[in-house]
């Protein structure tokens, strides 16, 4: 199965306090994020992290990978510093991808565009980066842990984050 998702920001402690995430110190925020993509994502899975892992040595980080389930690919944020970068466990990492999954088009960014490539033929961009602030757009969805519950998501969950508004790839951002 194909998951997405971004802004985890493991060991970084300004997530606590800009985020308001619901985590009393820093270890146990990135043990929660740990439990529950370990919970959605099986060791077969692949993921794809659309920017901002983690903060720390390409040791840590590479630790961090190993016991994160499934092949991991990222997509480049922001605050993904060298150590991330170069850190050994993933599948790939670039600057912007696109991908065809289930007969639809996706472009992934760190970065939410104002327009992207296939716009105008369906295609939907898939992008972390705004932490669930930004207003919504059509065939744009922030995959972020922000904007769904602390975990991976698949397309179909992504898709289904919008219900009453017709055809899911034509629906309206959250």
């Amino acid at each position: 199965m194909l998951f997405f998702t971004a802004d985890t920001h493991f060991g970084d402690p300004r997530v606590l306090r800009l985020d308001r995430r619901p985590f009393p110190d820093l270890a146990s925020h990135d043990a929660a994020l740990v439990a529950a993509w370990n919970a959605a994502v099986s060791p077969g899975d692949e993921v794809w992290h659309l920017g901002d892992f983690a903060k720390g040595s390409a040791d840590r980080v590479a630790t961090l990978l190993e016991r994160l389930n499934g092949a991991k690919h990222l997509v480049v944020g922001n605050n993904d510093g060298a150590e991330t970068l170069s850190a050994a466990g993933w599948a790939s990492v670039q600057a912007y991808a696109e991908l065809a999954v289930d007969g639809r088009r996706l472009v992934l960014c760190h970065y939410a565009f104002r327009t992207w490539n296939g716009m105008g033929k369906g295609a939907i961009d898939l992008h972390g980066h705004s932490h669930a602030q930004l207003k919504p757009m059509p065939r744009q969805f922030d995959v972020g842990i922000d904007a769904f519950p602390f975990r991976p998501v698949s397309l179909a969950e992504i898709l289904a984050s919008r219900p009453g508004r017709g055809r899911a790839a034509t629906s309206t951002a959250r």
